[in-house]
């Protein structure tokens, strides 16, 4: 389990680094904001469902990336450490 205090969008990565997508789901369908729906879409992407892929990736106003899954992934964490920087 994640530290509790760790926020969401963080809690969601973690077990998505665990494989554990559907957990990672489950936090990200109730996050909205910009960097919640691309983790949405991120998921998606992961799982083959790319036409749901597709949909998050315009809500949080992105293109499906030509990188790969696991560079997305630290892009993700990254960005949730940005913020607290």
């Amino acid at each position: 389990m994640p530290p509790e205090e760790v926020d969401e969008m963080l809690k969601a990565l973690w077990y998505d680094g665990r494989n554990d997508w559907n957990q990672a789901h489950e936090i990200a369908q109730h996050l909205s904001s910009t960097e919640g729906f691309h983790l949405h879409a991120y998921l998606h992407r992961k799982d083959g469902d790319l036409r749901n892929a597709h949909y998050w990736y315009r809500q949080a106003g992105l293109e499906i990336p030509e990188y790969t899954l696991g560079q997305e992934w630290n892009e993700l964490v990254q960005g949730c450490f940005s913020k607290v920087s």
